[in-house]
């Protein structure tokens, strides 16, 4: 049970494992592009290149939906970001539960956007956990973790390099689950929530302190991209990293896009223009002048 590019590499280690896939259940196509031509999900796309069955039910609160679920006599359901609450019958369902992997440390950071929050927040590490899945938001108790290190990552590193840590996390969870060699601990701490990414929150704002700053920078990229205005232009900032130099808040203090923050500066290493491609500071100085004393806001 999963839709995005995240849950792609832990369905792959499933069908590599030789495990029996008894249907794969994903968020219905949505409209995508320009065209907004509708667009199987990631999860599905993996799906049908397998000759597996797919299962894409707007809803898995009905009777219908839940008798169907019951019906595949499961031993357990893997689940990865897949986007629809689980009612108590479904979790119920399979012999062993429904298992799910989530991108961090538990119980820091539930909710929507795990991965990202952990590098706003300016965490020093993060992980994967497999739990047992209970009604409650990710309270279920850990089976398993792995834990990473944040470092400079963006959020574009991080969710790859923790996909693919889950993916093998998860297959070892469940051949412990057959062999019946583990057992659930509860979680311990006081729990964060990592609350949906906000279009309004991802602007900079250059009072802060540039530690800050550079963590909202890593967190937003490469999307939703954390912006600002330049020349009355709105410009993504994809990578930074920390400089020397004060000034006023948000202004260029050279011709090389070192931009004073409330404490510190930053260097602009990687940005992209509405309607461009990404590209490095350089190749965007050469058509997009924002020399010493450009105001950026």
């Amino acid at each position: 049970m999963g839709t995005p590019d995240f849950a792609v590499p832990t369905l792959a280690a499933l069908i590599a494992q030789g495990h029996e896939i008894a249907a794969v259940y994903t968020q219905p196509p949505r409209p995508k592009g320009r065209g907004l031509a509708s667009e199987p999900s990631p999860v599905a796309k993996l799906a049908r290149a397998n000759k597996l069955e797919i299962r894409d039910p707007v809803s898995l609160k009905n009777a219908e939906a839940q008798a169907a679920f019951a019906a595949l006599d499961l031993d357990v359901a893997v689940v990865v970001a897949y986007g629809l609450l689980l009612p108590k019958p479904i979790l119920d369902a399979p012999r062993l539960g429904c298992v799910n992997l989530h991108g961090s440390l538990l119980p820091r950071w539930r909710g929507a956007a795990p991965i990202q929050r952990a590098i706003m927040a300016g965490d020093a590490e993060t992980g994967v956990m497999a739990m047992q899945m209970q009604e409650g938001l990710d309270t279920g108790p850990v089976l398993m973790a792995e834990r990473v290190a944040i470092g400079r990552k963006t959020y574009g590193d991080l969710h790859n390099e923790l996909s693919h840590l889950g993916a093998d996390l998860m297959v070892r969870t469940l051949a412990a689950l057959e062999r019946g060699s583990i057992e659930a601990q509860p979680q311990t701490g006081e729990p964060t929530y990592a609350k949906k990414i906000l279009k309004e929150e991802a602007r900079i704002g250059w009072t802060k302190p540039a530690r800050e700053i550079d963590s909202h920078i890593r967190g937003l990229s490469p999307s939703p991209g954390a912006w600002t205005e330049a020349n009355g232009e709105r410009l993504k900032i994809l990578y930074a990293e920390p400089a020397t130099g004060s000034g006023a808040p948000g202004e260029a203090l050279d011709d090389q896009l070192t931009i004073a923050c409330g404490d510190g500066a930053l260097k602009l290493l990687r940005l992209q223009r509405a309607g461009r491609a990404p590209m490095n500071a350089e190749e965007l100085l050469r058509g997009f002048q924002l020399p010493r004393g450009t105001k950026l806001v």
